[in-house]
């Protein structure tokens, strides 16, 4: 063989040994995302799920990619996005934004692992066979928003004793965390003595005639039921609860934060970072028939101290002192 053919055939397997062995390299895992809202609603929830993942040794960009549906606020599309996931298909499904994304995404698939959040008893909801055992493709978290109606209730007494004709505002689309909701809040209110009413939204135009209903109902506090799509909407919750002068309770801090008077729930971003690191977990191979249902265990009450005194409310101090977190 001449020098320049050797060099030649050298020269083109150097080319392509490095080609074959990256044909060879396994394929990057996809992890779909599925979520009620839009990604600018939820940025620290995601920072969150990202963290969980990176506990178990996946950074989205590196070695594990990620394909998100949002459904913006309407419900109605999370059939269609979560069957999109399953054509694709993905290798787990992470579901954020309650229990209709996953209700969606356990119609469109029985054998693709789904990890949720839902904040109420997912046995009740059909999602697992049980806690411990869950049985099936589905796993996940109870954040148990829905079971603290009526601890928020004794909360936002507390602040406004006054209060006895309580308006609650729910999504009607949101059918899974409502019926629940409202059935726990009813049977505290009446034994507290509070008289309630229920108003509808589920759009921003709605919101504003439900707040419009308030005054004419004389209702003098009100409790806003959890959902995605109220946490979507909370400066205009914040704001227009102020403007009306109504003590109001929430279920997420994020309100809180942007205005609202308190709220009391589980610490949503440790549920997002243990979604991140079961869905890792599967990635690596656990079952998720095996994983059992975490249960919240971390509950933080949020108090705007700045919101209480713009509505005329002392604020007990003993109240204060057992927030974890008062914003002045």
């Amino acid at each position: 063989m001449r020098r320049r053919e050797f060099i030649t055939l050298i020269g083109g397997a150097a080319v392509a040994w490095p080609l074959a062995a990256r044909a060879q390299q396994p394929a990057m895992p996809v992890i779909g995302f599925l979520d009620t809202r839009s990604p600018d609603a939820i940025g620290g929830r995601l920072n969150a799920f990202r963290r969980g993942l990176k506990e178990t040794g996946y950074v989205e960009g590196e070695n594990v990619a990620i394909v998100y549906r949002w459904a913006e606020g309407r419900y109605d599309r999370l059939p269609e996005l979560a069957a999109e996931l399953a054509r694709r298909p993905v290798a787990v499904i992470a579901t954020g934004g309650g229990g209709n994304p996953t209700l969606a995404a356990k119609a469109a698939t029985a054998t693709i692992p789904i990890v949720f959040a839902v904040p109420d008893d997912p046995v009740r909801l059909g999602l697992v066979a049980s806690l411990s055992r869950p049985g099936g493709n589905l796993t996940g978290v109870n954040f148990v928003n829905v079971e603290l109606s009526a601890k928020r209730l004794e909360l936002l007494r507390e602040i406004a004793p006054a209060a006895a004709r309580l308006a609650m505002l729910v999504n009607p689309t949101n059918v899974t965390s409502t019926e629940a909701s409202v059935r726990d809040l009813e049977a505290a209110a009446a034994a507290m003595g509070v008289q309630i009413k229920i108003f509808h939204a589920s759009s921003s135009r709605e919101i504003d005639a439900a707040f419009a209903a308030f005054v004419r109902e004389r209702a003098n506090a009100l409790f806003v039921a959890g959902d995605s799509f109220f946490n979507s909407r909370r400066v205009q919750l914040a704001n227009l609860a102020v403007r009306y002068g109504l003590p109001s309770a929430f279920s997420a801090r994020e309100i809180v934060e942007a205005g609202g008077l308190m709220s009391y729930g589980s610490d949503i971003l440790d549920t997002y970072r243990q979604i991140g690191v079961y869905t890792g977990r599967i990635l690596k191979g656990a079952k998720p028939a095996e994983l059992p249902v975490v249960q919240s265990t971390k509950f933080e009450l949020v108090i705007n101290h700045q919101t209480a005194r713009m509505l005329g409310l002392e604020v007990p101090p003993m109240l204060l002192a057992r927030a974890d977190e008062v914003i002045e």
